[in-house]
């Protein structure tokens, strides 16, 4: 253990980068550090650039001086070591019963004029006596045997007792780098009112590099009023306890993004297709962006399909995507709607993709009409698009007989009938993008988890292949680059006490997933914010609790494919998990 003279002797030869925060908090009037007990010592030594405030060595940028004859110390630097306040207007400082004018060379204290030299400029840092500085904040001042070592004691400034105060604890004040920091905050207002924000300044919940770090909290009660800024030190030393991998299988929230620059390395988990109920796929997304009114896509069928449509509205005038239904049989046709999710209008891209996914798992169906031989009726009609502004809806409809179904973009004014649609052109597929009917629109893959971690790749067209179709007005071959509008049912065999992540391969992604687990259901937000746009920083989605974990996902319209789920061993403290540094922390107020 080093001794105080070799701790001083090492701070002034390195000083400590955690010190420098300190400083810095209190230079912007933060408070001494908590358990200052009312009162802050400082022990300054003449031309040493290390201080001593209540005990922790601080670098001190401009060291105490001796000039004729007298000790002088940097006015404000001196001032904010022993928490006391420095205000600064035009160009007059004051602290305590102190005035300086630095430019003029003038001294006040409590009004009254001090000898000539009471401010000096070393360097352009106003310097003044130390016992000037002690006279002017009532504090005491005490000198070593040798002359060079200056103790001053002062009093904390007192608060406005109106004011709201700021506290908080930590679990402990030394920590392993990786070892979660348990804050828990007890601030109040003296009078019950209420506070309105909370400023930290430091905190993390993990601290992964050793060092010193300083934390501090300030509140504003709902008068506006703000407390005193309030500031604990915590110490992280010793070997790791997890690594931001690890920590993150242990504490991330669904939604969070973690790194992980290795999982492009992890083999394949074995697959096998197992058997569902499948249907097509009508995908409407040429011409993207129409610029007049027109037949988007079209096609009949009967029985369960799923419907895709993603434009952007590119006339001059308001528009609106319509999806209409003709009853092709010589009898009544019912239409139900099982499902639908949409977004319009809107600018974002991403947007459009990730609310309709989210509306889409939430829904719990829709109407059921019933089309008299050769009705027409509208199964969706968008918001109003105005120029700019684009639409998705995805739809899983059942039709008990054929029907004619139509993709339509109509300039506002017109109705979306049968003659109206009748009248308008097939507009052109624009060459960029995919229109068509793709069968089997459900890909069923059982995974198996025997070798962790393991990725499962999806939309990239190789290890998972795109699937096929044809666009019905043109005849021509179709290949559903990304397999957007394709709900894979994954069944995951192996998965208890596994974390289960997702890595966009892509570029950005923003997209939304259906876990069951268990009896535990839940539609997973991809990311919970922003997007997700790098692939070594995946985002984590479930811990699993069951054997078996069903997954349900659709690629987002607007978003960029190919993504893959990663499967970790689990890190919550059970299990598996104790092999992250063996220590669980779950309480966190």
């Amino acid at each position: 253990m080093l001794s105080r003279e070799g701790l001083f002797r090492r701070s002034v030869l390195k000083p400590r980068r955690s010190s420098r925060s300190l400083l810095t908090a209190l230079l912007l009037g933060a408070a001494p550090l908590a358990g200052a007990q009312g009162a802050a010592q400082l022990t300054l030594t003449t031309d040493q650039t290390v201080a001593y405030v209540n005990g922790v060595a601080t670098p001190l940028p401009a060291a105490p001086r001796l000039i004729g004859g007298r000790t002088l110390v940097p006015l404000r630097e001196t001032a904010a070591l022993l928490g006391q306040p420095v205000s600064e207007v035009g160009g007059l400082w004051q602290v305590g019963r102190l005035n300086v004018d630095p430019a003029r060379g003038t001294v006040f204290l409590a009004g009254a004029a001090q000898p000539s030299g009471s401010v000096v400029d070393v360097s352009g840092v106003p310097y003044v006596p130390v016992r000037l500085l002690a006279d002017a904040l009532n504090a005491t001042l005490s000198v070593g045997p040798d002359g060079r070592t200056l103790t001053l004691v002062a009093l904390a400034q007192g608060v406005n007792p109106l004011a709201p105060q700021a506290r908080f604890s930590t679990d402990k004040t030394v920590y392993a780098p990786g070892e979660r920091v348990v804050y828990t905050e007890y601030a109040f207002d003296p009078d019950g009112a209420d506070l309105t924000s909370r400023r930290w300044t430091g905190r993390q919940e993990v601290f992964f590099q050793p060092g010193t770090y300083t934390v501090t909290l300030q509140v504003t009660n709902s008068r506006g009023l703000q407390s005193a800024p309030f500031s604990r030190t915590l110490r992280v030393e010793g070997p790791a306890v997890d690594t931001p991998l690890t920590y993150a299988l242990k504490y991330a929230e669904p939604g969070d993004r973690f790194p992980d620059p290795q999982l492009r390395s992890y083999p394949l988990a074995p697959t096998q297709p197992t058997f569902r109920e499948n249907h097509p796929l009508l995908f409407s997304n040429s011409p993207e962006v129409p610029t007049q009114s027109g037949v988007l896509y079209q096609d009949s069928l009967a029985g369960r399909v799923r419907l895709l449509g993603y434009h952007i509205n590119g006339l001059k005038t308001g528009a609106r995507l319509h999806i209409l239904a003709r009853n092709l049989e010589g009898g009544p046709v019912e239409l139900r709607t099982e499902r639908q999710g949409e977004t319009a209008p809107t600018r974002i891209e991403t947007l459009l993709g990730q609310v309709t996914l989210l509306d889409y798992f939430a829904s719990t169906g829709g109407p059921t009409l019933t089309l008299a031989p050769g009705a027409t009726v509208p199964v969706y009609s968008s918001p109003t698009l105005t120029p700019g502004t684009g639409v998705n809806v995805m739809q899983d409809l059942v039709a008990s007989g054929r029907v004619e179904l139509t993709f339509l973009m109509l300039e506002e004014a017109l109705p979306p009938t049968a003659q109206v649609a009748q009248q308008l052109p097939y507009l052109p597929h624009d060459g960029k993008h995919q229109r068509g009917t793709f069968e089997n629109a459900v890909r069923g893959l059982r995974v198996n988890l025997t070798t962790l971690p393991a990725r499962l790749v999806i939309g990239d067209g190789q290890v998972d292949p795109a699937i096929t179709g044809v666009d019905k007005l043109t005849g021509q071959p179709q290949r559903l680059a990304g397999n957007y509008g394709v709900r894979y049912h994954l069944e995951v065999y192996g998965a208890a006490g596994t974390a289960v992540a997702f890595s966009p391969r892509g570029g950005l992604y923003r997209g939304a997933m259906h876990v069951q687990d268990g009896p535990l259901a839940q539609t997973i937000k991809l990311p919970r914010t922003g997007n997700a746009i790098e692939p070594d920083q995946p985002v984590l989605l479930w811990r699993t609790r069951s054997d078996r974990l069903d997954l349900d996902l659709v690629p987002a319209s607007g978003s960029n494919l190919p993504v893959s789920l990663i499967f970790y061993r689990g890190g919550t403290g059970t299990g598996t998990g104790t092999g992250y540094g063996g220590l669980f922390k779950p309480y966190q107020p």
